[in-house]
C-alpha cells in the first residue's frame, strides 16, 4: 500500500513567509513575460520552506506544555512530601524551608528573596481546596499557572490584601456545589502549578516563614471538613529521570519526539480559546486534539525536517535571550512587562519557558536581565564590576527588590559567603547622599565592601533584578536600571 504523505498545499504559511512569496507575484508583468513557468525544483523549494516554517511554529507552540508536563512528573515522582527535598506528590506541598543550595537545578533562575511552597494540583477527579492562613502582614503571592504556563489567579498581598481564605481549584467543565466560605477558581487545565512565594528576611526569619508555610493546606473536596491526612505512600515511576533537569531532557528530544509527547498531552489539557488559528494550521501535520501523532504520513525528507526543527527552534530561542531581543532594552538590561500571560505570542511564551519557567504577572514582579556590561561585553568572573544607583534611583518597588547572580546557564553558583542575591531587605552600605554601589566580582572587594558584594562565578555570568509589586515608573519605562561598569 502506498504510504500517505502530507499535502503541502494545505499548509498555512506564517504571515512573513506568505508575504515574501506573494511579493514575487506582485512584480510588474513585463518582468515575468519572458520567464518560463516555475520549475519543479523551485516549487519544491517553496513547499519545503512552508513545511519548515509550519514545523517551527508548531514546535514553539508545543514546547512550553511539554516542559511543564515533565517538570510536573519529575517534581511529583516521590512517595511523600518529606523524603525528597523540594518535591512532593500531586496535591501536596513541597515546602522550601531554606534558600536553595548551590546545586539545586529544578528551575532556572531561582530567587533568593523568598521561600517557596510549590504544589502541583490535580483537579481532574474533583476540586481541590487551597487554604491560605493569616499572613500577619508578611508579603506573599500564590500565582497559579495552567499547563500552558499562563498565570490565571494570584491570591496574595496585592490581590487579596494577604487575607486568609479558602479557594477551590476546579477543572474545566466542573459544575458542582462548593461548601460555604469557599471561593471558586476555575482553572483552564486540570493540572495547575501553584508557586507560592513568601518574603524571607534571611535565615534568622525562617521560623516565622515556616509558620505560614505550615498553615498552607490542600484538601480534596470529598475530605473537606474532615480530619484529612494525605497519603505518604504514593507510587513512584522508575521510568522518570529524576536527576537530569527537565529543560535538558526536553532540549535533548528531536522534533518528532517532542511533538509525539505534545499530541498525547493535547488529549489531556485543552488549548486556550484563542489558539484556534495554530490548531487549524497544525492539522496539516496530523496534530489534532484527541488523536495520536501519526508520523507514517510524512516522507523521509519531511521527517528529517521535523527532527531537525527542535535544535533550530531552540537556537532561535537562545538567540532571543542572549541578544535581549524581547521587551525593553536599555543600559545593557532587557526586561518585559508582558510576562505571565502570552495570548498567541507563542515564541515569547516558549522563550520564557526556556529562560525562566514560572514567570509572574508584571503587576506582581518584573525581572530585568543583564548579560553584558556598559560596553556591551559579556560578564566574566575574570573582571570586576560596579553597579551604581544614584540617589533617588533605587529600583522602584512597593514590596522589595533584589539583584541575583547566576552562571551562564541561569543557575546559582556556590561561593565562600553563600550569597546569591542582595536586596532592599539586606543591611547595605549607602553613600552619604543615598546612592548605592554594588560590587560584582569573583574575589572579595575587601572587608569594608563585603556587605555590598555579590560574588560572581569564575566564568561567564548573568544577573537579574527582581522588583516585587513594581511602581508605575518601573512598568511604564520611566525608570531603567543603571548600566554595570567594568572597573578591573
Amino acid at each position: 500500500m502506498e504510504r500517505p504523505t502530507v499535502s503541502l498545499a494545505k499548509i498555512s504559511l506564517p504571515l512573513s513567509l506568505a508575504a515574501s512569496l506573494a511579493a514575487g507575484a506582485c512584480l510588474a508583468p513585463k518582468l515575468h513575460a519572458a520567464q518560463p513557468p516555475s520549475s519543479p525544483a523551485h516549487t519544491v523549494s517553496e513547499s519545503e520552506a512552508a513545511f519548515r516554517a509550519l514545523a517551527r511554529d508548531v514546535y514553539l507552540y508545543a514546547y512550553p506544555l511539554v516542559i511543564m508536563d515533565l517538570t510536573m512528573r519529575q517534581a511529583t515522582n516521590v512517595p511523600d512530601a518529606r523524603s525528597v527535598p523540594r518535591r512532593a506528590p500531586v496535591n501536596q506541598f513541597a515546602h522550601y524551608r531554606k534558600y536553595p543550595a548551590a546545586d539545586a537545578r529544578e528551575v532556572v533562575r531561582f530567587n533568593f528573596d523568598t521561600l517557596y511552597s510549590f504544589a502541583w494540583i490535580d483537579s481532574s477527579k474533583e476540586p481541590v481546596i487551597l487554604t491560605i492562613p493569616d499572613n500577619k502582614g508578611r508579603y506573599f503571592l500564590a500565582p497559579m499557572l495552567d499547563m500552558w504556563t499562563d498565570v490565571f489567579a494570584v491570591p496574595g498581598t496585592r490581590t487579596t490584601e494577604g487575607k486568609p481564605g479558602h479557594y477551590a481549584i476546579t477543572a474545566p467543565g466542573w459544575d458542582g456545589q462548593l461548601p460555604e466560605g469557599v471561593e471558586r477558581i476555575q482553572a483552564p487545565t486540570s493540572m495547575v502549578w501553584l508557586m507560592t512565594r513568601i518574603l524571607t528576611n534571611g535565615p534568622a526569619d525562617y521560623a516565622n516563614v515556616h509558620e505560614f508555610q505550615d498553615g498552607l493546606q490542600l484538601t480534596p473536596l470529598r475530605h473537606w471538613g474532615k480530619d484529612y491526612t494525605p497519603s505518604d505512600d504514593q507510587p513512584v515511576s522508575r521510568a522518570i529521570d529524576d536527576e537530569t533537569p527537565p529543560l535538558q531532557q526536553i532540549n535533548a528530544l528531536d522534533g518528532v519526539e517532542l511533538l509525539s509527547r505534545f499530541a498525547q498531552l493535547l488529549n489531556v489539557y485543552p488549548p486556550h480559546a484563542n489558539d484556534y488559528p495554530i490548531l487549524h494550521r497544525m492539522q496539516a501535520l496530523g496534530l489534532n486534539p484527541g488523536k495520536d501523532f501519526d508520523t507514517s504520513r510524512f516522507t523521509a525528507d519531511q521527517l528529517q525536517i521535523l527532527r531537525d526543527i527542535a535544535k533550530q527552534a531552540q537556537k532561535e530561542l537562545y538567540e532571543v535571550v542572549s541578544k535581549a531581543s524581547i521587551g525593553n532594552v536599555r543600559n545593557g538590561w532587557n526586561w518585559a512587562n508582558n510576562l505571565g500571560t502570552y495570548g498567541t505570542d507563542y515564541r515569547r511564551r516558549a522563550t520564557v519557558a526556556l529562560a525562566g519557567l514560572g514567570a509572574n504577572l508584571p503587576e506582581d514582579a518584573i525581572y530585568p536581565n543583564s548579560f553584558v556590561d556598559a560596553n556591551g561585553q559579556p560578564y566574566s568572573g575574570r573582571h570586576a564590576y560596579v553597579m551604581h544607583f544614584e540617589a533617588g534611583q533605587l529600583p522602584p518597588a512597593e514590596a522589595f527588590w533584589s539583584l541575583t547572580m547566576y552562571d551562564h546557564e541561569g543557575f546559582q553558583v556556590g561561593n565562600p559567603i553563600n550569597r546569591f542575591a542582595l536586596g532592599s531587605y539586606d543591611t547595605l552600605n549607602y553613600g552619604a547622599d543615598g546612592s548605592l554601589r554594588l560590587y560584582l566580582q569573583h574575589e572579595s572587594p575587601g572587608r569594608d565592601k563585603e556587605s555590598n558584594w555579590l560574588p560572581a562565578p569564575a566564568g561567564n555570568f548573568q544577573i537579574m533584578l527582581r522588583l516585587y509589586s513594581p511602581k508605575p515608573e518601573a512598568l511604564n519605562g520611566t525608570w531603567a536600571p543603571p548600566a554595570v561598569r567594568q572597573v578591573r
